[in-house]
């Protein structure tokens, strides 16, 4: 099935397999023939009891057996077709929605506040596919012919049709106290989960630490305390599916037992023939086995009952929209309007009333104390943390106006902590954008100052990173990561510390990147710790406690903080951001 734009806008992941509606439509007559087979059982008994044994006629035998072989083959067959289809349809729903999905899972953290490990909504929709492959379905399926089943027993013997109803009723209440009983603790068993698997992702990413400082006894503890909570949670769970499963496997066994026990009665009485007996037991255990695997798959179906609704959530919340019209390349200016941010989620404010305008081929470097909003404004200035009031504007353009990927184009982005993706350096470098030429990652290294320390590695520009890019020393992987934020010659570029693991040879790489992007026309954002990163800016953007304190001129608001830190207002040179950058920290 191809990939539908319409897609894009469907919120709830059932709605993506309208395109499977012949798929279904098949479904349905294969589950109404494997439905009508299902009676060659009960028939093919009842002939051979009624009809075979009284008459003592091998051939009518043998005829009624290579009948029922040719009906069980296509019985075989037609749930075989089935089986694949529904195979199929899971697939084509992964094909519809799994694209989206990804994206979701990307733009979650940046958009809404989310809990756990950031997963969830993977696991959600492989819970989703997987039910849609198993055997839940077809027991769903095979529910509606319950009736008819019923019916032929009434046809059978009015008594052996009462005793099927009976029965009907005590699993279909067992089906309705199995969906109360484990709705709640399989969300409590999910949550619990979540939680888990992220404190498990939080301790390897943290593994180092964890070694060196002898934390690993307690946050054992804490693994066995999380741990212990989605243990108990998925008992829980196991138990109350399990305990309904059992007691439907019981009432069924049993209720075979009545309807043999009743037809024997009704033999005795001279009301029915001997064949009813075998005949009416057979189809009131396949009338009621549906029901039965129906609650063997309950849990399942809750599972993926809870994942539809989650996903349906996230999907609602982070909807895509078709891409606006293309604007030009911008070359002009950044600026910011009442600007007011902070994480997603609208948790909190970490800055407000920020406004300032950079024209092309200027550098400004953000400075101000820990917790200040430095690191939040740089992240809103790019779009990847949200505005909540104010704007940013690209060439007079509100960022919300551009396609995100084109407006990724004209973006290069140095994050304070730099992980890198398994792949090649020249793959990183290049986005892993498909067309990168040879020239355009060599030219991103050569603007970063990075080219000679790529091709001293094992492989030069085919090196392979790693996950996270842990065959680089994180240096390396900051140097690199200019790099790919050089990539495409972006009009803006916005470096948060980025020479918080450089050397001097590295610092001094940093200022001619920066110079650089200046000199080609384009616009650098520095959020700066160490004042170094300061030596190519020309305009300051001082920050305290979520405010702007003052913006303009470098040396002219040096000066300025200088004045008010009752400090010799030693302006040039490197000196004097030694003594502005003192005391100063990362941002928030």
């Amino acid at each position: 099935m191809k990939h539908s734009k319409s897609n894009q806008s469907i919120t709830d992941p059932i709605l993506a397999l309208r395109d499977c509606k012949s798929a279904f439509v098949g479904v349905f007559i294969a589950s109404a023939l494997v439905n009508i087979l299902y009676l060659t059982g009960s028939f093919f008994m009842l002939e051979v009891y009624d009809r075979v044994l009284p008459s003592r006629s091998i051939p009518t035998l043998v005829a009624l057996c290579l009948l029922a072989l040719l009906l069980y083959a296509f019985q075989g067959a037609f749930e075989m077709v089935r089986g694949r289809m529904f195979v199929r349809i899971a697939g084509a729903l992964d094909e519809a929605l799994s694209g989206r999905i990804y994206r979701a899972v990307v733009q979650a953290p940046l958009k809404l506040r989310t809990q756990g490990d950031g997963l969830q909504a993977l696991r959600d929709f492989d819970q989703i596919r997987s039910f849609l492959s198993g055997s839940g379905p077809a027991a769903f399926l095979d529910l509606p012919w319950l009736p008819l089943y019923i019916v032929i027993c009434f046809m059978f013997h009015y008594w052996i049709g009462t005793v099927a109803v009976i029965g009907s009723i005590i699993l279909i209440t067992l089906t309705f106290f199995t969906n109360r009983g484990t709705q709640a603790p399989s969300k409590r068993a999910a949550e619990a989960g979540n939680q888990r698997n992220a404190f498990a992702q939080s301790s390897q990413r943290n593994a180092e630490v964890m070694q060196a400082m002898g934390m690993l006894g307690r946050m054992s503890q804490l693994w066995d305390l999380r741990n212990t909570t989605y243990r108990e949670q998925n008992r829980e769970t196991s138990d109350v599916g399990n305990g309904y499963g059992v007691l439907s496997k019981v009432s069924r066994m049993a209720l075979q037992s009545a309807v043999l026990a009743t037809g024997a009665v009704l033999v005795i009485e001279g009301s029915a023939s001997p064949g009813i007996i075998i005949a009416g037991s057979i189809l009131t255990a396949r009338a009621l086995a549906p029901v039965e695997l129906a609650i063997g798959n309950w849990r399942g179906f809750v599972s993926a009952l809870q994942s539809r609704q989650r996903l349906k959530e996230l999907l609602t919340a982070l909807p895509e929209r078709d891409a606006p019209l293309e604007l030009p390349v911008p070359k002009e200016k950044l600026s910011a309007e009442s600007l007011a941010g902070g994480p997603p989620g609208g948790q909190r404010l970490t800055f407000a009333e920020v406004n300032f305008s950079v024209k092309a081929g200027s550098a400004l470097g953000v400075i101000g104390p820990s917790a200040s909003g430095k690191s939040s404004l740089a992240r809103a200035l790019i779009g990847i943390w949200p505005s909540y009031r104010g704007s940013v504007r690209l060439d007079g353009a509100a960022l919300d106006q551009w396609d995100s990927d084109r407006l990724g184009r004209h973006i290069g982005y140095l994050p304070q902590d730099v992980e890198l993706f398994s792949g090649t350096v020249a793959q990183n470098i290049a986005r892993f954008a498909a067309d990168a030429s040879a020239e355009a990652v060599v030219s991103a290294a050569r603007a970063a100052r990075v080219h000679d320390l790529i091709l001293k590695l094992p492989n030069g520009y085919e090196t392979e990173m790693g996950e996270g890019g842990t065959a680089l020393s994180a240096g390396q992987r900051q140097r690199v990561a200019l790099a790919r934020a050089l990539y495409g010659d972006p009009f803006l570029v916005v470096l948060d510390e980025p020479n918080s693991n450089l050397d001097a040879e590295g610092e001094q790489a940093l200022t001619e990147a920066i110079m650089g992007v200046r000199a080609r026309g384009g616009i650098v954002i520095v959020v700066a710790h160490r004042p170094s990163a300061l030596a190519a800016t020309d305009m300051v953007l001082m920050m305290s406690e979520g405010r702007m304190q003052a913006f303009g001129p470098r040396d002219e608001v040096l000066a300025q903080i200088l004045r008010k830190q009752n400090r010799p207002p030693q302006i040039a040179g490197a000196a004097s951001l030694k003594v502005v950058g003192e005391g100063q920290e990362s941002a928030s």
